[in-house]
């Protein structure tokens, strides 16, 4: 058990990796692969060897990954797009609240899988596939376990105001986007379309059998 809980850290965690990877403004000139590819180093080399310490000092870590997410994900359009065909009937106010919330439960998760994430290698793929849409890209790499394991990871990214945003991951087949909008309907649904009853109660869950398995997005 044990070992299964530190796979599914492991791969959960890497899910934000690059979401908390800081982008510098002369960064947004560059391909989005490039750019995803200069900056895991830049961030990886914040966090390397640190662990100790993080674990010990969670607030510090926290106040990390809330600063590096505020940089490179947009999420008024992750929170949009998980809330669906619901967006439509939110109030403006109940729309900001759920992206505060939402981001909130992210950085509470990762911050506390960071102390725990072990691996032997983050590579970015050197045969990346083509851009369809000028305002849209995909970043694909991989994360080889310390068992020799490797688990693909896919960025979604799409230019807004001149900057790349990432806006989607999705971690050994299974798309985490797509997940959460299937809990959020489901949660409407449990609580009779109560929107604000959903947003407090929000509490994504990504299953460890799902993540082992994966999936076929």
């Amino acid at each position: 058990m044990q070992n299964i809980l530190s796979t599914f850290i492991q791969r959960f965690t890497l899910a934000v990796m690059l979401l908390m990877t800081p982008l510098m403004a002369q960064a947004q000139t560059a391909s989005p692969e490039a750019m995803i590819r200069e900056n895991i180093e830049s961030f990886m080399s914040q966090i390397n060897g640190k662990e100790d310490y993080y674990a010990n000092n969670l607030d510090e870590l926290k106040a990390l990954v809330n600063d590096s997410l505020n940089e490179v994900a947009d999420f008024r359009y992750i929170g949009a797009s998980v809330m669906g065909s619901y967006f439509r009937n939110a109030t403006p106010e109940q729309r900001s609240q759920f992206a505060n919330v939402f981001r909130q439960t992210l950085i509470d998760t990762y911050t506390r899988g960071l102390v725990t994430f072990d691996y032997d290698e983050l590579r970015v793929l050197s045969d990346q596939r083509g851009q369809r849409h000028e305002d849209q890209a995909s970043v694909d790499m991989e994360v080889v376990a310390n068992n020799g394991q490797v688990y693909p990871v896919s960025y979604s990214l799409r230019l807004s105001d001149g900057q790349w945003r990432v806006v989607n991951v999705i971690v050994n087949g299974i798309n985490l986007g797509l997940t959460f909008r299937n809990q959020f309907d489901q949660a409407m649904r449990e609580n009779n379309r109560d929107y604000d009853a959903v947003i407090r109660g929000w509490a994504p869950e990504i299953g460890v059998d799902e993540l082992e398995q994966g999936g076929d997005a």
